[in-house]
């Protein structure tokens, strides 16, 4: 069950494809793409953080904490994935969830099909390592491997026998806004038939 989930939305990356800035800020269908990604998380979770560094008054909008990396020097979305273990940890909670700040059609029952972790999303031939369900107890090891300067999301699931669990649907469930083109495909797959 996935109910007293504790779910992170990741959100620390630096945007670099969208020209810096916060991707889970960015309009689409006139909200930001995290209420977007809230809307279909928060149901089925049993409470929902923002990883993000810097000012966290620009989540202010949102009502949820906001959680920076545990690790210096930007080292990508393993910080996140440990912060949210340690996060759910201090709440009791055996696993977290994670998903990140540009995924805004994430299946309404994403948890459920996850099932029990350590495991991660994947869709058509595509994985998708930082949206998954993770043992609390991996963290530790986690640590290790960043202390080793290991940043490679699917090193680390490969090195700790996480398993994919295949998705698939239209448009895609995990498709991601990296950049203003995907931000208009994102557009037109929420309005298909509008004239823009």
């Amino acid at each position: 069950m996935s109910e007293n989930l504790p779910v992170m939305i990741l959100a620390g990356g630096l945007s670099r494809r969208m020209g810096g800035g916060d991707k889970g800020l960015c309009l689409l269908g006139g909200r930001a793409v995290l209420s977007h990604i809230i809307d279909r998380v928060g149901p089925q979770s049993g409470g929902l953080a923002i990883n993000a560094n810097g000012n966290a008054d620009r989540f202010a909008q949102f009502g949820l904490a906001v959680l920076p990396d545990r690790v210096p020097g930007h080292p990508g979305p393993l910080a996140g994935i440990l912060a949210a273990m340690l996060w759910a940890h201090a709440l009791g909670a055996p696993e977290v969830g994670t998903v990140t700040s540009d995924v805004p059609f994430l299946p309404g029952d994403l948890f459920a099909r996850l099932g029990p972790g350590p495991v991660y999303a994947q869709s058509g031939e595509r994985d998708h390592p930082t949206i998954g369900r993770w043992p609390t107890s991996l963290a530790p090891d986690l640590q290790r491997w960043l202390d080793a300067d290991n940043r490679r999301v699917m090193g680390w699931a490969r090195s700790i026998g996480a398993r994919a669990i295949s998705f698939s649907g239209t448009p895609d469930p995990f498709f991601n806004i990296n950049t203003p083109q995907d931000l208009a495909l994102a557009e037109k797959s929420l309005f298909p038939h509008s004239l823009a």
